[in-house]
């Protein structure tokens, strides 16, 4: 049933094959994707793919590993090891440089250039494209993280007549809902989940805190007051937590927030893909705002997931890289996927004004407005910033942080850039 609809999908697909070698024209174009979307929105979203991949005359494979990006890494550098480089994975932020410069991965300069992605793609994203300013990976997507959600339900009950805007608008509004016998923000503890929500703490707070710490790697801002400062309100969050935490799915958290047993959920725009699937809409059963930020202005803390591709010897599997390069970077995929996904497109030349979340169509306009702005960032927590071993080090502190109650937020400050510290 999807031949039609793609039908257009596999047309374009074809002027790809007139980039390719003689040999490689008479090849048929193969693919198997390595990505951690295993479940859920996420492998409702990439199934899309393979279906544009198949109506387009391609062989499609996938293989998923579940997890960190951590986990496909591992399974990234066991392929190298033995000698079965995959043609397409699943990467993004650094670790995309990191496997440039070791001169395996595949150019798109040329697709790229008759297709204008630098005219079309996101400023933000094209460093992490282009690392030595080469084509070497695609964008699928821009994923919001500093989303504040809110049950309906609970501020209509509190007398909360619109979302907080600042942190100190937040604290009260969260006491008053304390008072009211309700949870005040619904979460569930695993290092990612932490990170996203502290890392809304800092970018809200001080956005050049976040600059310095979570972008260069800055251990001096790491311990810095203002950092103790963000510490200080995130143990007011983590006590406004209900004692369940430790261990709740992230979904688990979220729906606690869309049926009324919690006021406020800090979490990107893939829970929107989740929202959806469970039939609950925008302005009836939750609303959608950016998290408190102090600063009073316009922010984004973007998140991407991209696909790197590497050289292939054998002319189907290097056929099929430039067909799902192709792909990914169309209006269709771009509108199809992230639909589906909970996020928007990484082009911004793609109308959303049908078929798009409210949410999402307002954070097509925070992109704009973010840019114009200059407090665009790319995310710490989901790895689009420093390093992994650095990134991880500091979740890890952040983490001890939410399930330590004495833990003192100078003491965690002090940590987190010692841990950082002994990765360099």
């Amino acid at each position: 049933m999807y031949l039609a609809r793609y039908a257009t999908a596999a047309v374009a697909a074809s002027t790809i094959l007139g980039l390719l070698s003689v040999t490689a024209v008479y090849a048929v174009p193969k693919t198997n994707l390595l990505s951690q979307w295993d479940n859920g929105s996420d492998a409702a979203a990439i199934a899309k793919l393979g279906e544009m991949f198949t109506a387009a005359g391609g062989k499609w494979e996938s293989t998923s590993i579940a997890g960190h990006t951590a986990n496909t890494l591992a399974k990234l550098r066991a392929d190298v090891v033995s000698g079965n480089l995959p043609p397409a994975v699943q990467l993004k932020g650094p670790e995309i440089a990191e496997w440039d410069a070791t001169g395996m991965t595949l150019s798109l300069d040329e697709i790229a250039r008759k297709e204008n992605w630098d005219g079309v793609v996101a400023p933000e994203l094209l460093s992490v494209m282009k690392p030595k300013g080469s084509w070497v990976a695609v964008p699928m997507n821009i994923h919001r993280i500093n989303w504040m959600w809110a049950s309906k339900i609970v501020l209509d009950k509190v007398g909360i007549k619109e979302m907080p805007k600042t942190w100190a608008e937040f604290n009260a509004d969260a006491e008053k809902v304390k008072a009211a016998g309700i949870i005040p923000i619904a979460h569930g503890s695993a290092d990612w989940t932490d990170a996203t929500t502290f890392e809304i703490v800092v970018y809200g707070m001080d956005i050049d805190l976040f600059r310095k710490a979570f972008i260069e790697g800055n251990t001096d801002a790491m311990r810095s007051p203002q950092m103790v400062a963000a510490f200080e309100q995130y143990r007011k969050m983590v006590k406004w937590m209900d004692p369940g935490i430790a261990g709740r799915a992230w979904d688990a958290a979220a729906n606690m927030m869309l049926t009324g047993q919690a006021a406020f959920f800090f979490m990107g725009d893939w829970s929107i893909g989740t929202f959806n699937a469970g039939g609950f809409k925008e302005g009836v059963d939750y609303l959608c705002g950016q998290a408190p930020a102090d600063n009073g202005k316009p922010g984004f803390i973007l998140n991407s997931d991209s696909v790197v591709f590497f050289k292939q010897k054998d002319a189907d599997y290097l056929a099929g890289s430039k067909l799902l390069a192709h792909l990914i970077m169309t209006k269709e995929f771009q509108t199809i996927f992230n639909q589906a996904k909970g996020s928007i497109p990484a082009r911004l030349d793609v109308d959303l004004s049908k078929g798009f979340n409210p949410c999402q169509q307002k954070s097509q306009q925070d992109l704009g407005e973010s840019i114009k702005a200059g407090t665009l960032v790319r995310s710490f927590a989901h790895n689009m910033t420093i390093l992994q071993k650095y990134r991880g080090a500091a979740m890890e502190v952040i983490t001890e942080f939410v399930n330590t109650p004495n833990l003192a937020a100078n003491d965690a400050a002090n940590r987190m850039a010692e841990a950082v510290e002994a990765q360099q």
